[in-house]
């Protein structure tokens, strides 16, 4: 048995995510979770990796609630988060997480700083050590408490003393993705560092009124001077609706950099020298015309802003600064890949540094000598690797990490085909061992706009493999990598090319003699759950298929999932704009559907809600259509508890053994 072939050794295999680089670039940090001693849940732990990649990664945190967000003060000490108790004081039932630091020369961590509900996130001024803290702080004060200090714990315990649940909004949205919004609000504050590894109180607050508001991504300049924050803001010509606008906050003053109908300024990066504020401004999707990126910058010291990337060029992930006074680094998605590319900032200038896999957490060196990060790819889990920043189209040197995994059960190739319109067309093919033929599972990645270009634990093909299908990883039409007019072709009208294009790769793959074009299923999760529904009312030619979170009644889904306006803006309004969903929601052709289908979905998800899964399942059952659901109360958009993940590929797997290879069913353990 392997990683692959025993559930539970898959489960409990190390998954890394994160870096973090000391000042003096000696040392490097990532974050690794592993199964707690009951099994139940994943818990984080901060791991030393060797920049050098001679030494093995080595664990340097532990406890039952896990550490998290790692980062480095000037001096080389180390911060992170965790709930666990403070030893100095009294547990509590349920600790929200702290800031903590682990001495530079060894020693116990302790706790440094409480905050509001939570430290949810943090930054390090890489020169001053000034500390930027995200959390959530009450909208009103607790009835009947006098705790200045800590009025979010007074609500807290009055909320829980009271049997109280409720959440009061005036605005929308009231969720995001995976968990309510409020009862609090979102707040930021900066707390200058003092000696003995203390932290003053807050000496700068950024705190909207409403419970509504996010705070999105923020930066810090080096000096702790100034503050970079991308914050929601009402869209005056749709009250639900809301855009992103980036400030500059110096002291109490703020400055509006970019606030635009129609445009998402976000993601903020400030240069290791102070120099540059750089972010990436996203054009708002359309019917006909799908969401677009721009990079900018502009001088801290003032100027004019400059387009370092036009609109369009890239799908941007990430942008850091590097010590080179006019480079920066971006991520962006390419045919299948997520390559680190160099770009001046001046004159836009552009080299690709790496040649394959998906790159993020790109974390440049002080003296601008190397760069790290952590390379991923469908048939390589993520690892610490290193670069040269200025090399071209290179293969990165690994570093010792976290994680271990047995070798594949398979091989990776790609495969190739024609749109209906003749545009190219590409997807990766994870074919098993031994030379077939093999049954094939068409699995359709979620977004809409993404790719299958890195790893992923939760619809891991080498799984499928280890059982002997093929799986096919698709990109259609809406995908990430391929250029503007790939997405804008198909933005508002997904049952049209992404359909045909799905196809036309299937029939690619049958055509292979290691494919059995006589046993095939299609699968897809959230947007892919929704294509896998699309397929299932357009063709019978697939003995099973299985969707997961996905949007059936597009109607009913706009109106409920956490972010309305996404989808309006590229739908049109439902009552007034009805073409576009009477013509794309798939829900009109449950009459059609004849392919058994599973269906599967989370209680708790709130970007695609329950109803759509609960909808489909009724529809599938009064049209007769043989079916069966996986209901999860306790899971939300992803399903991650360790238990359930197990339950999840058992359920998938004997519903497809049973109707694409004709075994006989067998339930699975513990549903």
């Amino acid at each position: 048995m392997s990683t692959f072939d025993d559930l539970d050794a898959f489960v409990a295999t190390r998954r890394q995510a994160g870096l973090a680089l000391s000042p003096d670039g000696g040392r490097l940090v990532t974050t690794a979770a592993e199964l707690s001693p009951d099994a139940t849940r994943h818990v984080t732990a901060i791991w030393e990796v060797d920049p050098r990649g001679e030494e093995p990664a080595r664990r340097l945190t532990r406890s039952s609630k896990g550490e998290a967000s790692a980062a480095f003060a000037p001096d080389g000490d180390l911060y992170f988060t965790s709930g666990r108790p403070d030893p100095s004081a009294e547990p509590g039932e349920d600790e929200p997480a702290a800031l903590w630091v682990l001495p530079r020369h060894g020693g116990e961590s302790r706790q440094v700083l409480t905050a509001g509900d939570g430290v949810s996130s943090f930054l390090v001024a890489r020169d001053s050590g000034h500390v930027v803290v995200a959390t959530s702080v009450p909208v009103g004060p607790a009835p009947h408490s006098d705790d200045e200090d800590d009025p979010a714990g007074a609500l807290r315990a009055a909320r829980k003393k009271a049997g109280v649940s409720a959440r009061l909004h005036t605005r929308y949205p009231v969720r995001f993705w995976d968990h309510d919004l409020g009862p609090g609000r979102p707040q930021i504050r900066i707390h200058e560092p003092l000696a003995a590894d203390r932290l003053a109180p807050a000496a700068v607050v950024i705190d909207p009124l409403e419970s509504s508001q996010r705070l999105r991504e923020h930066a810090i300049s080096p000096d702790g001077q100034v503050l970079a924050v991308a914050v929601d803001v009402r869209d005056p010509e749709d009250p639900a609706a809301v855009r992103v606008r980036l400030e500059l906050r110096r002291g109490g003053e703020a400055e509006v950099v970019a606030d635009e109908p129609g445009v998402d300024h976000e993601r903020p990066s400030i240069t290791p020298d102070g120099r540059w504020l750089l972010w990436i401004r996203e054009r708002h999707a359309q019917p006909g015309r799908a969401p677009a990126h721009t990079l900018l910058a502009r001088r801290l010291d003032g100027g004019d802003t400059l387009t370092v990337l036009p609109e369009g060029r890239l799908t941007l992930q990430s942008v850091v600064g590097g010590a080179d006074r006019d480079a920066v680094f971006v991520t962006a998605d390419e045919r299948g890949h997520c390559p680190v590319f160099r770009v001046s900032v001046t004159t836009g200038e552009m080299l690709r540094t790496t040649r394959s896999g998906a790159y993020t957490d790109v974390v440049p060196t002080p003296e601008g000598g190397a760069l790290y990060a952590l390379r991923s790819a469908p048939d390589a889990p993520p690892t610490p690797v290193r670069l040269d920043p200025y090399g071209a189209d290179q293969d990165p040197t690994s570093l010792p990490g976290a994680t271990e995994i047995d070798p594949l059960p398979g091989t990776l190739t790609e495969v190739t085909a024609r749109g209906s319109d003749g545009v190219g067309l590409r997807g990766w093919l994870a074919l098993p061992e031994g030379d077939g033929p093999h049954p094939l599972l068409v699995w359709i990645h979620g977004g809409p706009f993404g790719s299958w270009n890195a790893w992923t634990w939760r619809w891991n093909p080498w799984v499928a493999t280890a059982r002997g299908y093929a799986v096919l990883l698709p990109d259609p039409r809406l995908s990430t990598g391929y250029g503007q007019e790939f997405m804008d072709v198909s933005s508002g009208a997904w049952g049209g090319l992404p359909y045909t294009d799905l196809m036309a790769l299937t029939d690619a793959c049958e055509a292979l003699p290691e494919i059995d074009a006589s046993r095939t299923a299609a699968m897809g999760g959230s947007f892919g759950g929704y294509m896998a529904n699309w397929v299932a009312g357009h063709t019978d030619r697939f003995d099973a298929i299985v969707t997961h979170a996905s949007i059936w009644h597009l109607d009913g889904f706009v109106g409920t999932t956490d972010g309305s306006y996404h989808w309006t803006r590229q739908w049109g309004d439902p009552i007034t704009d009805r073409e576009r969903y009477d013509e794309h929601s798939p829900h009109r052709f449950a009459s059609s559907i004849t392919t058994p289908m599973l269906v599967i979905h989370g209680d708790k998800d709130y970007r695609v809600p329950i109803g759509e899964g609960l909808r489909l399942w009724y529809d599938l059952q009064r049209h007769g259509v043989e079916s069966q659901f996986l209901y999860f109360p306790d899971e939300n958009h992803w399903v991650l508890r360790p238990g359930d993940v197990k339950v999840w590929y058992s359920t998938v797997f004997a519903f497809l053994d049973h109707h694409v290879l004709g075994r006989e069913w067998e339930r699975p353990d513990l549903v």
